[in-house]
């Protein structure tokens, strides 16, 4: 039973009562999104946002132009604006606040399925996005969303500023609109046409799948409801001005999408959306998202079932169809163990362990825009790049993997092994005894005899922490 801790959240400190009702308390933590546990700044989406515009137009359209035969004086006023609009920190600051909820929080399940989301609707490493607004995406636009309807948070990540501008919509025109008989576009060769990266996107990964047997027309169908989505453009604040629909740049006409048609429209957007999220192959394809990160690589229809139930009755709302998830979880607990993606195997050593994680609010909020963050400032960033699984770095749309194939490396659990012995010194004095680890091993796991008598063979503690977060036991749960 006491894996199940670490299966759905991030373990048990050596203080932390073990639960008398552990379902129970995993549920109860799922109706209500509370504040941050973060105490120090949290900047919007917004404000960032508008540092990030300062960094790409001064770039862009003078840095560029200023420089253009002298490499080392533009590389010297490229890193002199990068701290002049925090590209370095901003990031640091996000896991920061990321980590915390994972360690300090009343609700470490909410917060495993927080990760979840953020991993589903992907914001990929591009264009400085995680520098700047992928943090703040997580938090305004997935966190909050955690007890509304799956429709409302799919509405919400299509629409954002970070995946409007992360999958071109802006550049989704329709190719019959207002805006494609405009004069200047056969002066300068630039007709409209249509995008279909966000609509492929939001089919494939986000809502139905490829097992909902969409079409190429399907994708361009949709393409089309989605001509209009963009951002406000202008030279000075370049692409980061906020989202609107645009009615000259949308294809007129009906749009038929899965054979059903759509208006023309700023609604059909939305439309389309709640047919897509309670769609039977969206519903099995989140349900099994959900059972390959809690449960096992290779999910099942028993697992699924009771999943796709919840999602049926509640029309797809989030805190119950995170119920039913976390006592599928619970009830396949003993059957499968789950490998640990590197960033949750990290946080739970830290949590079980109680060191001196992430940097604290008074250490971060002393950075000074305009500065070079500190070593200790950018310390989060260099821990999960050294880890190679950094929330705000995937390489793909689809996000980080889940299955164990993907992480069973021999390169990766050698990261994984450097750093445990490393984090030793991470841990606080009054810890760093065997009191201590008997206590973590009594908390988070089944068998404790077995790890205890593991770690008698090892005289020295740093010995016994390597060992420990590199067991079998420690990177399954």
């Amino acid at each position: 039973m006491k894996n199940l801790f670490r299966k759905i959240g991030f373990g048990l400190g050596p203080d932390e009562k073990i639960p008398s009702d552990p379902l129970k308390w995993a549920l109860n933590q799922l109706d209500e999104v509370p504040p941050f546990s973060w105490q120090g700044n949290i900047p919007t989406e917004k404000e960032l946002r508008k540092l990030y515009g300062k960094y790409i137009y001064n770039d862009r359209k003078k840095l560029r132009k200023k420089f253009k035969k002298d490499k080392k004086g533009y590389q010297k006023a490229k890193d002199k604006l990068r701290h002049e609009t925090g590209q370095k920190y901003w990031k640091n600051l996000e896991l920061s606040i990321r980590h915390k909820e994972a360690i300090a929080s009343n609700v470490p399940v909410l917060t495993r399925l927080w990760y979840f989301w953020g991993n589903h609707f992907t914001i990929s490493d591009k264009d400085h996005l995680k520098d700047y607004t992928t943090g703040a995406y997580h938090r305004e636009t997935i966190r909050s969303n955690l007890n509304q309807t799956f429709e409302k948070m799919v509405y919400d990540a299509t629409t954002s500023w970070a995946m409007i501008l992360h999958l071109d919509n802006t550049d989704n025109e329709g190719p019959k609109s207002e805006s494609a008989l405009e004069p200047w576009r056969k002066k300068k060769n630039k007709p409209a046409t249509i995008n279909e990266n966000h609509a492929r996107e939001l089919l494939e990964l986000h809502t139905v799948s490829p097992n909902a047997g969409y079409t190429q027309e399907d994708v361009i169908q949709l393409a089309y409801i989605m001509t209009g989505w963009g951002y406000k453009w202008s030279k000075t604040s370049l692409e980061t001005g906020d989202v609107w629909f645009l009615p000259k740049v949308h294809q007129p006409g009906k749009k038929t999408v899965f054979n059903k048609e759509y208006k023309s429209g700023r609604k059909g957007l939305s439309t389309v959306i709640k047919d897509l999220a309670n769609h039977p192959s969206c519903r099995e394809f989140i349900a099994i998202k959900l059972c390959r990160h809690f449960i096992t690589d290779e999910p099942t229809k028993e697992m699924i079932k009771p999943i796709v139930v919840a999602w049926e009755k509640s029309g797809g709302f989030l805190p119950e169809v995170h119920k039913a998830a976390i006592k599928v979880a619970f009830e396949h607990q003993s059957k499968h163990n789950k490998f640990q993606v590197p960033e949750n195997w990290f946080l739970q050593m830290v949590k079980m362990t109680d060191m001196d994680w992430p940097e604290s609010e008074i250490t971060m909020d002393a950075y000074t825009l305009g500065t070079k963050p500190s070593g200790n400032q950018r310390k989060s960033e260099r821990v999960l790049e050294e880890l190679g699984h950094s929330p705000y770095l995937s390489k793909q749309p689809n996000g980080w993997p889940d299955n164990q194939a993907d992480w069973l490396s021999p390169e990766l659990l050698i990261r994984r092994l450097i750093l445990a012995r490393r984090s030793w010194h991470y841990m606080k004095t009054n810890r760093k005894n065997l009191e201590t680890y008997e206590k973590i091993v009594s908390n988070n796991f089944d068998k404790p005899e077995t790890i205890l008598d593991l770690l008698s063979k090892k005289d020295q503690l740093q010995d016994k922490h390597t060992l420990l977060f590199n067991s079998p036991e420690m990177l399954k749960a």
